[in-house]
């Protein structure tokens, strides 16, 4: 992607496209009111110091991860406030552990910060959840995409800006049926959020009515690979691996940890196309993306960080612009006033998606269009045409009201 040096649409400055998008969403809720006292909302943001390798080296995590889309998002929220008297202040932490996590978090709630965005593991999110809930906090997860945190582990003082594993799934599986590749060889890695991801691919697989030809469990569980012999061993291994597979139209790799994944495409036994964690990818946002204003918000995004969005930068950008939007909508910088608001029927947030996200009700997910990359274009954005909904055509991806586990606590 290469910036932008024409006149037009994709120069408006971040200010001024904060200012368009509240007026599109509804011009009331900005009028300038030089009278009133300013008002203060503080928002809490837990960052998480040990994020997993990558075997892309461009990808690996930078210090500031999440936390660069949150930044924004804020200079975003104070734009708006602006009109609205209000301004809007991140307050950052750093942990290394669940216990540094709550630590993190009783700290923020005794300071009078009880609107937090937590880049934690599930187990995280869940201590978080249970420490401390009351009418006026609200954490956001931002990172945890195990379903558990949705179904049967849901809590009402959580809401879910990152999508679930099934949401993902379902993205990817939607664009697969509608290409006719409905036979897939499923690649599994061997630790546990390998075979979570794995059993959401299968979930869509029989939703949509594709078929697991066969599955592969592939056992290391380190990055060896990248010694200076890996390379060579990759290219002998992955054949062997996945010869003698049944008839596919597709492999299907489910690698959270990036063990293997990144090695699977051009090294299969049989030339078939790679989905799932490598190759076609499903996900909430990429620094590939471009459409609905998503060109200008990558350019203001590289300005203030010299690096591309990636997805956990929006899913905190998304997060603080929820709050945001909230405060704005209620003219409120009230916890309370702005959780009930935020988890109520009325929360909607653009997120240069193509359409307005919501919330779910039954489990407080967000709402969103997935979209699967290569890692150099958006190929396509579920949900796919011809999948229909009596609700929302979102809510053909993730657990639907009917199925759902969740009783909110």
């Amino acid at each position: 992607m290469m910036k932008n040096t024409q006149v037009g649409l994709r120069e408006i400055s971040g200010a001024a496209l904060a200012v368009i998008t509240s007026l599109v969403w509804g011009s009331d809720a900005i009028a300038a009111d030089n009278t009133a006292p300013q008002q203060k909302i503080r928002i809490g943001y837990i960052q998480w110091g040990k994020p997993r390798e990558t075997l892309s080296f461009p990808e690996s995590p930078t210090a500031d991860r999440g936390l660069a889309g949150a930044r924004l998002a804020i200079a975003d929220n104070n734009t708006t406030g602006k009109f609205t008297r209000q301004q809007f202040e991140l307050v950052e932490r750093k942990v290394n552990s669940v216990d540094e996590g709550v630590q993190a978090y009783d700290a923020l709630v005794a300071d009078g910060v009880t609107l937090v965005i937590a880049d934690l593991p599930a187990e995280g999110i869940l201590k978080l959840a249970d420490d401390k809930p009351s009418a006026t906090t609200l954490i956001f997860n931002i990172a945890a995409k195990e379903d558990s945190l949705r179904e049967e582990n849901c809590r009402a003082d959580v809401v879910h800006v990152v999508p679930s594993y099934t949401m993902l799934a379902d993205g990817l599986a939607q664009y697969l049926v509608w290409k006719r590749w409905p036979h897939w060889f499923l690649l599994t890695g061997a630790l546990p959020t390998d075979r979570i991801w794995a059993d959401a691919l299968k979930r869509a697989a029989g939703r949509f009515g594709a078929e697991i030809v066969e599955e592969r469990t592939y056992s290391e569980t380190d990055t060896s690979a990248r010694t200076d012999s890996g390379q060579a061993q990759v290219q002998r291994q992955m054949p062997v691996f996945t010869q003698n597979a049944p008839d596919h139209d597709v492999v299907v790799v489910a690698d959270v940890n990036e063990i293997f994944a990144a090695y699977v495409p051009y090294r299969t036994w049989d030339p078939k196309p790679v989905a799932g964690s490598a190759g076609l990818m499903p996900t909430e946002w990429s620094p590939t993306h471009e459409q609905w204003g998503g060109f200008q918000t990558q350019n203001r995004f590289y300005d203030m960080n010299h690096r591309w969005m990636r997805d956990i930068d929006a899913d905190a950008w998304t997060a603080v612009r929820m709050i945001g939007e909230a405060a704005t909508r209620t003219k409120s910088a009230d916890a309370a006033t702005i959780r009930a608001y935020v988890t109520g029927p009325k929360m909607e947030v653009a997120a240069y998606k193509g359409q307005k996200l919501t919330l779910r009700s039954w489990n407080q997910q967000l709402r969103q269009p997935i979209l699967l990359t290569d890692g150099r274009t958006i190929v396509s954005v579920s949900p796919q045409e011809g999948f229909l909904h009596e609700r929302s055509e979102l809510d053909t991806m993730g657990i639907d009201e009917p199925e759902t586990a969740c009783k909110l606590k």
